[in-house]
């Protein structure tokens, strides 16, 4: 078993941003009943500043009754006008649990993220260290699984594409890059939200690659618009009749996620080779 010791220095983070997380930490406090917050990811500086947020963790007291999606809405809601912040939100006695799982998300981010804030009400439990084979294993396992149904869905997009059917392909492509963003944070935290929003699950994934962050820039009218139209995909394709999509919108989609599709085999990729040298350290 390992003691936790929080980091609480904020040295590696320029002036600019330690005056904005001193902004945002009484926000989050005055908006839900907050245990503790941990700051376990930035973006990459090489990021354009559309892409920009914080990777929060928001540790909620257990008699916090609203739900945890909810709760995380509120939160990026309230810090929106401040600074982007993609917030995964948890209460203490969930948290604890997979502590004493030996989960390695929770595990990393308590030890090797920033502790920006701590009620101390409740403490921590101890973290057993994970078993780094069975962790490779384990997202290997993972990322095969959800590949191959997002792989599915691409060609199906395909093929429908040839029938002129583009809403449907639209759909399918949604399907596609969700399936896809989940292999990539399986793999990475063994761990993924139950969401079908592709906006979070695109800013989850984005600290693991440039490449991927840079997918869907969203830093003009026209990328917004065609990430716009792929989002929508999982409701309004299907169902509205107002809903259109042009087939060079739909064409530009496919190669996205093409795109997609080959950035995560390459970077999940490298990160088996990491934990596989991880587990042969033994740290």
């Amino acid at each position: 078993m390992t003691t936790y010791h929080p980091n609480t220095s904020l040295h590696r983070f320029s002036p600019k941003q330690r005056r904005l997380l001193e902004r945002l930490v009484p926000m989050i406090v005055r908006a839900v009943q907050v245990e503790k917050i941990v700051l376990y990811g930035g973006s990459d500086p090489a990021l354009p500043p559309s892409l920009a947020s914080f990777d929060l963790l928001i540790i909620t007291r257990e008699d916090e009754r609203r739900s945890d999606y909810e709760l995380q809405d509120i939160i990026e809601s309230r810090c929106r006008e401040t600074a982007a912040v993609t917030a995964l939100v948890h209460d203490i006695a969930y948290v604890n649990k997979k502590l004493q799982e030996r989960q390695y998300f929770f595990s990393t981010v308590l030890h090797e993220g920033t502790l920006l804030y701590d009620a101390r009400r409740t403490p921590l439990a101890e973290a057993g260290i994970p078993d780094w084979e069975e962790v490779r294993m384990m997202a290997e396992k993972d990322f095969d699984r959800w590949t191959r149904v997002a792989r599915d869905f691409f060609h199906s997009a395909e093929f429908i594409l040839g029938k002129r059917s583009w809403n449907t392909a639209t759909f399918f492509l949604h399907q596609a890059a969700e399936q896809c963003y989940q292999a990539i944070l399986l793999t990475f935290m063994g761990y993924k939200p139950t969401t079908h929003n592709l906006d979070k699950l695109r800013r989850y994934t984005n600290r693991f690659s440039v490449e991927l962050a840079l997918l869907f820039p969203l830093d003009n009218e026209e990328e917004e618009d065609l990430f716009r139209l792929l989002s929508s995909g999982y409701v309004s394709a299907r169902y509205k009749e107002e809903f259109i999509i042009t087939e060079r919108e739909v064409s530009i989609l496919i190669e996205r996620i093409r795109r997609l599709l080959d950035i995560a085999e390459r970077v999940c990729c490298n990160h088996f080779i990491s934990l596989g040298k991880r587990a042969a350290k033994g740290d």
